[in-house]
């Protein structure tokens, strides 16, 4: 499997671990699932899906290559960064929409496919780079980003972004 198969396996996986990622929470509700799964309807809080699964995918990515024993050249660094584009990326494309619309659950899933093959892109382009001696630290990167998304799951701002619509409250429903 050549790199760009291998993005574009990591894309279509990506997009079927999005839905598995939704429903962690509701089913196994505690401290650990809500750092990295939705714990409610907010805008925000999707966003951790999109990391996830781009970040899930990417270890795969990296078993896969392992595997075949081939050079993995920014593997790592660049599942990161494209998982963390793909943040922007969607909230770029789908508030507009949202805010002139509201919310029609095909549109957000075609948001979030476009999104994700986006980041996939970006994530392909930095593979083929040559090695960037960055592998090392995108565990620290990633960990630092789960802190966050810790951070505001439990302190979340009080700005539209982060208000789930169905209960009209921030962060964990207690």
């Amino acid at each position: 499997m050549n790199k760009k198969h291998l993005k574009i396996f990591g894309l279509f996986l990506a997009f079927g671990l999005c839905l598995l990622i939704h429903f962690v929470y509701d089913k196994f509700p505690c401290f650990l699932t809500s750092i990295v799964a939705p714990v409610n309807e907010s805008i925000w809080e999707h966003m951790k899906i999109l990391f996830g699964s781009i970040i899930l995918s990417g270890v795969v990515q990296k078993i896969i290559i392992l595997a075949k024993k081939e050079a993995d050249t920014n593997i790592c660094i660049s599942n990161f960064i494209g998982a963390i584009s793909s943040i922007p990326i969607f909230l770029i494309i789908y508030l507009p929409i949202y805010y002139m619309f509201g919310e029609y659950f095909i549109v957000t899933i075609i948001i979030m496919f476009i999104s994700l093959a986006i980041a996939e892109f970006i994530a392909y382009r930095i593979m083929m780079m040559k090695d960037l001696k960055l592998e090392n630290v995108t565990i620290f990167l990633v960990m630092i980003i789960y802190i966050v998304f810790g951070v505001l799951t439990y302190y979340p701002l009080e700005v539209d972004l982060f208000l789930d619509p169905l209960t009209n409250n921030y962060g964990v429903n207690k």
